[in-house]
């Protein structure tokens, strides 16, 4: 997995009107949770385009002052209007210690269902691991070559190499789906037209019997 560097300075005084005048300056709140103190920091919204903006797990190398902490995103929090980043939350990670962290997937092969005329349904981009920084994947492959129409992958058909899943085993991770057109057999599409013209026979028939009404004088 590769490394993103973010640069930030030690906050000197914390609470929201701090974090206010942080943010008027371009600049994002930030917080470590490490194993012994919780570290706050700030750092410069741009820092962060190459970590956000992309779908692509990081490992992020904090350089904060004369300091260099190795971790995870854990949480960022976004303007509900402007979209810009309010806050970032980051985990110490460790060489000899597991770290948990959302790794997406990555769709490869050509499914035979979907060259039948079958779409695919992602139902989880990204999985949560846990396992040491130095074996995590920046992505997780699932090939689905032999996938066919209603066939899907689940959590538990799923390994990686020194890694863990951790979300629930019976969780759909993708399917493939039948398209609106595909959904219907040659025999359900012949019995919808024979239903219809055969509503249309007897709505003529219906119409031949009625009586007629003479008109007024």
């Amino acid at each position: 997995m590769k490394t993103i560097e973010i640069k930030g300075f030690f906050r000197t005084e914390l609470g929201k009107k701090s974090s206010k005048e942080i943010r008027k300056t371009g600049n994002v709140p930030c917080v470590i949770y490490g194993k012994e103190k919780n570290i706050h920091f700030y750092a410069h919204e741009n820092s962060f385009k190459n970590l956000v903006y992309t779908p692509a797990a990081h490992l992020v190398k904090l350089s904060i002052e004369d300091k260099v902490f190795n971790a995870v995103l854990k949480d960022m929090q976004f303007h509900p209007v402007k979209d810009n980043i309010m806050h970032a939350d980051f985990i110490e990670i460790h060489d000899n210690k597991p770290v948990v962290i959302n790794i997406p997937i990555k769709v490869t092969g050509d499914s035979v269902g979907i060259i039948a005329g079958g779409k695919l349904s992602i139902k989880r981009r990204t999985l949560k691991v846990k396992g040491l920084a130095i074996d995590l994947p920046e992505a997780l492959p699932i090939d689905i070559t032999n996938l066919k129409i209603h066939e899907g992958v689940k959590v538990s058909e799923l390994s990686y190499d020194k890694i863990e899943l951790l979300d629930p085993k019976k969780s759909m991770v993708l399917s493939i789906a039948t398209s609106r057109v595909a959904q219907k057999t040659d025999e359900e599409v012949l019995a919808e037209t024979a239903a219809a013209e055969a509503a249309a026979a007897a709505a003529a028939a219906g119409e031949a019997a009625a009586p007629e009404i003479p008109a007024a004088k």
